[in-house]
């Protein structure tokens, strides 16, 4: 497929005045050669965008869609275009950081904030991605540093953990087996698990996987989600339960209670990921203040709620 910036500009301006001739005006082009190419971007794609029947013109189900995907990555160009000419003219130097969504709950926020406010001249962007994706990424120079989950055997890649992080229950507030102070991953085997994320594998839900099949436990996968955020919902929906990561806690949605594992060595590393060969003065820098962290600020997990107050709007935030 072959889409140029061109054809969502020009996309853009027709679905937004619904009209070929005014999108002309504001494109300063004429209205044909505007016509033949959002006809052309059609094409391309297999999909009508609009329905050039109706008075006046619509967009189509496929064209609502478009718009929204186009526009968005028209933002994205106009900010990369802004933060290349900073760095080009001197004015900021730019740094890439990846992450997995569970770190937010732990050390990252803080990784970040003391980074920025070091850092005053430094473009920071940040990229939700997995740690398969972080790999490519640093591979590919979109990234400088990376925080995952897994452990890679790579050339390329050097590995740091951050630390080992506690994996806890989160189970629905009216669950059976909130009476037990902690749990076995034997006795939550043949619960309902809801397992992320689904996609793209490996990831974490391969970590929880193999704490049971280490133990030579079979859990019962009732659903898949792809973040951390929905497993929650789901929890408190009453579909099962998740095993998370202890900063996740911090979520302190009302509905979910959170429980320790009994089991030894139910952990989930947090690694930090950087090129082999790069040395350079802000990976180092970033480096140096993770190692700096207190353990505390690495996400130490909050002592497990009771049913009650999971169920009391008072003594919960809801989020």
């Amino acid at each position: 497929m072959n889409l140029e910036l061109r054809h969502l500009r020009y996309f853009t301006a027709v679905a937004r005045e619904l009209s070929f001739s005014r999108a002309a005006e504001q494109l300063h082009i004429a209205q044909p050669p505007l016509s033949r190419q959002v006809r052309s971007l059609e094409d391309e794609l297999g999909a009508e965008l609009l329905d050039r029947g109706s008075r006046p013109l619509r967009l189509t189900p496929a064209g609502r869609f478009f718009q929204i995907q186009a526009q968005q990555m028209l933002d994205r160009m106009t900010e990369v275009q802004e933060a290349t000419a900073r760095i080009a003219g001197g004015g900021r130097t730019w740094f890439g950081l990846g992450f997995v969504p569970s770190t937010l709950y732990g050390a990252l926020p803080e990784v970040i904030r003391r980074f920025r406010e070091a850092q005053p001249s430094v473009e920071l962007s940040l990229f939700e991605m997995t740690t398969v994706e972080q790999m490519d990424a640093l591979k590919a120079g979109r990234i400088d540093v990376g925080f995952g989950r897994l452990r890679f055997e790579d050339d390329d890649i050097v590995g740091e953990l951050v630390r080992d992080e506690i994996v806890v229950a989160a189970l629905p507030a009216n669950h059976r087996l909130l009476k037990h102070k902690s749990l076995t991953l034997a006795k939550l085997a043949s619960e309902p698990l809801l397992l992320y994320p689904a996609k793209p594998r490996p990831s974490y839900a391969d970590q929880v996987l193999e704490m049971f099949r280490s133990r030579g436990l079979k859990p019962t996968v009732a659903m898949e989600a792809n973040e951390v955020q929905t497993a929650i919902g789901l929890v408190v929906a009453g579909i099962g339960y998740a095993l998370v990561p202890g900063s996740v806690q911090a979520l302190d949605r009302a509905g979910v209670v959170y429980r320790p594992l009994s089991d030894e060595g139910v952990t989930t590393p947090i690694i930090m990921n950087r090129r082999r060969d790069d040395d350079s003065e802000l990976t180092t820098y970033i480096r140096t203040m993770v190692r700096a962290l207190p353990t505390s600020t690495l996400g130490k997990p909050k002592p497990p709620a009771t049913p009650a107050a999971a169920n009391n709007p008072a003594g919960s935030r809801g989020r």
